[in-house]
């Protein structure tokens, strides 16, 4: 008796799923399988659930962001990836109204998680458990033109001088309020930022300072900054990242960025094997 073409879909699904679970959660080559994920075109119904970590979770009932508005819109929308938590979206509303008090541009946000979370086939390790959000510098005139000038492949410019010695002219009293208003959030865990972008902030800033603490310094996000969220209320099963060190972050693990070592890393060993999927996940993919 042959299979029905369901049967058919159920095995290739669960084979699939069997190969990635194998592999323990790691992201296969392009050679390879991409991420089971990336295939999931539907949000997992019921109410919102945040499940594991950014860098090893999933979530339910995600919520897709719209494709634009007051203040802002949302860049790449072929990838599938502007689902994330109410609050997440909450949160990017907010800043574009608070932006469209200020000027006529629009605010680029990239990308959030997919429809159930999960790893990605390229650009991220974390946006998995929809707490994740890329926030571009650079404003957009319009909604065409980000698209238009923005593509796949072509990011906007960055904000930071070559050799990462200090923003550069297209940093302006936008990208402060922007980053600022991000940063005083309190459903804002942290944001990594590029170190030469917080080493500004951390030499030309007055008065209350204590939002710079958010601000963690990362490699790479010179043309944006991305966002991460606190786990929210009801998401029993959210891991929350460890807490953030006291103080401004202006000093000595800030300096450490500009050091040799920082600029010459040294090969590191094998990598740790990855830590297992949350159980709640799998049945998330399994029944996409």
């Amino acid at each position: 008796m042959k299979p029905s073409n369901r049967s058919k879909r159920f095995l290739s699904r669960s084979a699939y799923l069997g190969l990635w679970l194998l592999a323990g959660g790691l992201a296969l080559t392009a050679s390879a399988l991409a991420s089971p994920w990336a295939k999931v075109k539907t949000t997992a119904p019921g109410p919102v659930q945040v499940i594991g970590s950014t860098s090893n979770g999933c979530v339910a009932g995600a919520q897709p962001l719209e494709p634009q508005g007051a203040g802002y819109v949302s860049i790449r929308r072929h990838r599938n990836r502007y689902y994330g938590h109410p609050e997440l979206l909450g949160l990017v509303r907010d800043l574009g109204r608070a932006l469209s008090r200020r000027t006529d541009d629009l605010l680029m946000v990239g990308d959030l998680s997919q429809p159930r979370g999960g790893l990605m086939s390229s650009s991220h390790r974390s946006h998995q458990n929809g707490l994740d959000v890329d926030i571009w510098f650079p404003l957009a005139a319009s909604a065409r033109d980000a698209d238009r000038q923005h593509p796949e492949q072509r990011d906007p410019p960055s904000m930071v001088n070559p050799g990462a010695r200090g923003v550069n002219h297209l940093w302006g009293e936008h990208q402060r309020f922007l980053i600022k208003a991000t940063a005083e959030d309190r459903r804002v865990d942290r944001i990594f930022v590029n170190p030469a972008i917080k080493q500004s902030l951390c030499e030309k800033e007055r008065g209350e300072r204590g939002w710079l603490r958010k601000l963690r310094p990362w490699s790479g996000h010179d043309a944006h900054f991305h966002v991460r969220l606190k786990c929210p209320a009801g998401s029993l099963s959210c891991v929350q990242q460890a807490p953030l060190p006291a103080g401004e972050g202006c000093g000595a693990d800030l300096a450490w960025w500009f050091s040799d070592e920082a600029r010459s890393p040294k090969k590191k060993g094998a990598p740790k094997p990855p830590a297992p999927m949350p159980t709640a996940c799998r049945a998330l993919l399994a029944g996409y």
